[in-house]
């Protein structure tokens, strides 16, 4: 109890500078908030100059309606287009050697599909699959590329089905790595793509995110290529910070987002594939599961080729790229047989599914 008036009047200052700490309080944790938002911001600007300093555009540039693409163009033959996945760039499929082996045979053309390495993407597309398709369907025809084999990994099997699918007389055949092809449950699907939200996304790519990722970085590689183990020259070449520039963090955003629905709309049409198709996959894929996947493709396309590898993970062309060109070279003979009337020959006139060892 109080005594007096008195001594109410000497709390009322205490009770008076409260409310003045609580807001003190606050705006120490905005401010060290937004140094901290800053402070990241520059250092992702500064890796991002390094990282385009140290790796600059190894190959050409095209545009090709209204947007640029950089591609690699060497070699000499048959045709052979590389698609990368999600995340990644032709530089990452140069450093699993599988282009540098089919360069010494066929024309080799490697893409940084819309987004990524040093190819445009623009905001006013919806980058699916089949819109990708027709862009690198035009681009190959302005670069005089007829009746390639198109080989892609990963996220971008997608888009060589989509190819196959759209321009069926174009497309010789396809080798499809690591394919995700049905829609499934997928938790890193709904986790990678808010950095491509407008606004609130675009703070995070330029700030956050390339940093969240560098840390998480060693464990993602890991699991990529589990149960194997990371390639040497995997982990000593591939230009980590390429990756996590922010213009290349929103396209594999967009395309985490885009990674299940484009495969619902796709499922529908697979029946409708004409050109002969080789699917491989990792007997150990932790990222597009074996059997889920390629193995479900196999069952739906009476002319598809199963080759299951195993002890291999996702990164297939980069754990087993000989094998990646075994098959290659396959493909390759069947369509000269076909093309000088031998008939119909099969990859595999024994067998329509193998696991290679």
């Amino acid at each position: 109890m109080f005594r007096s008036s008195h001594d109410i009047g000497n709390l009322l200052p205490f009770k008076e500078m409260m409310p003045r700490r609580h807001g003190s309080s606050r705006g120490g944790w905005l401010l060290g908030t937004a140094v901290a938002f800053g402070a990241m911001a520059a250092y992702v600007q500064y890796r991002t100059r390094k990282a385009e300093a140290e790796n600059p555009p190894m190959g050409k540039f095209i545009e090709v309606d209204g947007v640029q693409l950089h591609y690699e163009d060497r070699g000499q033959g048959q045709p052979i287009v590389f698609l990368h996945g999600n995340g990644a760039m032709a530089r990452e499929l140069d450093i699993s050697g599988l282009t540098d082996m089919a360069a010494k045979n066929y024309r080799v053309i490697v893409f940084d599909r819309p987004g990524y390495g040093y190819s445009e993407r623009p905001r006013t597309t919806l980058w699916d699959p089949v819109t990708q398709a027709h862009l690198l369907h035009r681009a190959l025809l302005k670069i005089g590329i007829e009746k390639p084999i198109v080989v892609g990994h990963s996220w971008a099997s997608m888009v060589a089905i989509a190819m196959a699918l759209e321009h069926p007389d174009y497309v010789r055949s396809l080798l499809l790595l690591s394919g995700y092809y049905y829609p499934t449950a997928r938790l890193d699907a709904l986790l990678f793509s808010p950095p491509a939200l407008p606004v609130i996304g675009d703070l995070m790519r330029h700030t956050i995110s390339p940093v969240l990722g560098r840390l998480i970085w060693p464990a993602m590689v890991r699991k990529l290529f589990a149960p194997a183990e990371t390639t040497p020259r995997f982990e000593h070449e591939y230009p980590v910070w390429m990756g996590l520039r922010p213009s290349q963090i929103r396209a594999a955003a967009e395309e985490a987002g885009l990674m299940i629905p484009s495969a619902a709309k796709l499922e529908k049409r697979y029946r409708d594939l004409k050109t002969p198709v080789t699917i491989m996959a990792g007997a150990g894929d932790l990222q597009a599961i074996c059997h889920l996947h390629s193995e479900q493709l196999h069952k739906e396309l009476p002319q598809s080729e199963l080759i299951v590898v195993p002890d291999v993970g996702h990164m297939i062309h980069h754990s087993a790229p000989d094998k990646v060109m075994s098959a290659i070279d396959r493909l390759a003979t069947t369509s000269a047989l076909q093309e000088n009337g031998r008939g119909n020959v099969s990859v595999f006139p024994d067998s329509r599914s193998r696991s290679l060892h």
